[in-house]
């Protein structure tokens, strides 16, 4: 048995025939949405986070048929090679990317915070980065990186 699912994917409808027992990021990465990718299978590493209707999922966690004509969003709607988004270039201003396994649900964390306040605090950006794990750089340089861009979408500093 299949199922019909819409999905507006990086501001494009989408169509998709799915299995109901389907996991998003299966989904997705069938798709060529290769920045979702596959780390622990069980919602603790944050590797999979996309923006589901601007909250950040874990889509390893979560069926294909319950994001059904919801908005997604994956590293490759943020920003492009020619004008990244701020999150993107606050990242390599710090240093915050080495492996970059990691990087895509973390600034798609990152971004959910930034969606809803350009003034986070430290304590809400530790929050908003505590289901994505980092085995490479550490955190203190993504923090930083999170405050640096939110203070230049603010008009802060360039």
């Amino acid at each position: 048995m299949t199922m019909k699912i819409n999905l507006t994917i990086n501001n494009h409808p989408k169509t998709f025939i799915i299995d109901p027992s389907e996991l998003l990021i299966d989904v997705l990465r069938r798709e060529g949405y290769v920045s979702v990718k596959r780390g622990c299978d069980e919602g603790t590493c944050g590797a999979c986070v996309v923006l589901l209707n601007g909250k950040a999922v874990k889509s390893c966690i979560l069926l294909a048929a319950q994001a059904h004509e919801g908005t997604i969003t994956t590293i490759e709607g943020v920003g492009t090679r020619d004008q990244p988004h701020p999150l993107q270039l606050a990242f390599v201003d710090e240093g915050a990317i080495q492996c970059g396994f990691c990087i895509p649900g973390i600034l798609l964390s990152a971004k959910a915070l930034l969606d809803k306040t350009l003034s986070p605090t430290k304590e809400e950006v530790k929050i908003a980065l505590d289901g994505n794990l980092c085995r490479c750089t550490g955190y203190s340089g993504q923090i930083k990186a999170v405050l640096k861009a939110a203070a230049v979408m603010r008009g802060d500093k360039k």
